[in-house]
């Protein structure tokens, strides 16, 4: 007798990812990555509507590069347990749209304040003087966060893809798109330091993306995921000590953020 074959993820989801990777890598190695970055866009771009609307594009592809690939045990499992919906592939995609939505509103967030914190760099004369503080902060913020009990929460939330399904799991496209939104707000709590960090960096910084990648998917997905949480940690706050004391330890990609 023949086993019953498991379910699985959809194709498009693998795709998409591939998909944004490979247009990061393009802009990357073109030289067009520059065009997108948040700091053009909002010193020297078009319009703040059509640069938002330019930034959530781009922004769009960060998240489906470094994010998706950290959710995927999860959406393995949501598409098993979902196989016996009546539209389980319509669940799956509410499911990544709803993840997607707190990614968006954390992008919007974080344009918002960029275009804040320039306004307030443009007014102040020490911060023009000394725009290297600002790249020392964002680091300082991701290396302080590491330690923090929402940290440690948060991941663990996301570390156990079954015991949050078998806590929220319910039938149905609008049960989905909750279930991707309460586990993107999850993700969203234990990643937002670091996505923070790739903010700052810019759209299609291949490296730096990849590496945040590596460390998010790492700490969420492996066995000895959580051990990498204090060591990334003690690398950022060393990191941005050196930046704080000595700006030519200022990180190439983070040269937006001296305005």
């Amino acid at each position: 007798m023949q086993s019953a074959r498991r379910p699985q993820l959809p194709l498009a989801i693998p795709v998409a990812i591939l998909l944004a990777w490979s247009i990061a890598a393009y802009a990357q190695f073109s030289g067009s990555a520059y065009l997108l970055h948040h700091d053009t866009l909002i010193e020297r771009g078009p319009p703040i509507g059509i640069a938002l609307v330019l930034f959530i594009l781009a922004w769009s592809v960060m998240i489906g590069a470094m994010m998706l690939p950290s959710t995927l045990p999860l959406l393995q499992l949501f598409t098993v347990v979902s196989a016996n919906q009546a539209k389980p592939r319509r669940a799956v995609g509410t499911f990544v749209l709803g993840y997607a939505l707190v990614w968006f509103a954390f992008g919007v967030a974080a344009f918002a304040g960029d275009a804040v914190l320039h306004h307030v760099v443009d007014t102040t004369p020490w911060l023009l003087q000394h725009p290297w503080f600002i790249a020392g902060g964002v680091l300082a913020v991701a290396g302080i966060f590491q330690f923090t009990p929402l940290k440690d929460q948060c991941l663990r939330a996301c570390r156990l893809p079954g015991m949050f399904l078998m806590h929220h799991y319910r039938r149905g496209a609008r049960a989905a798109f909750e279930l991707g939104y309460r586990h993107g707000l999850f993700c969203a709590g234990c990643c937002w330091a670091l996505m923070l960090v790739a903010f700052a960096a810019g759209f299609a910084n291949l490296w730096w993306m990849m590496a945040l990648t590596a460390l998010m998917t790492y700490e969420k997905t492996a066995p000895r995921g959580m051990r990498a949480v204090p060591v990334a940690g003690a690398v950022f706050l060393i990191w941005s000590a050196l930046v704080l004391l000595h700006p030519a330890w200022l990180p190439p990609a983070f040269a937006g953020t001296e305005h």
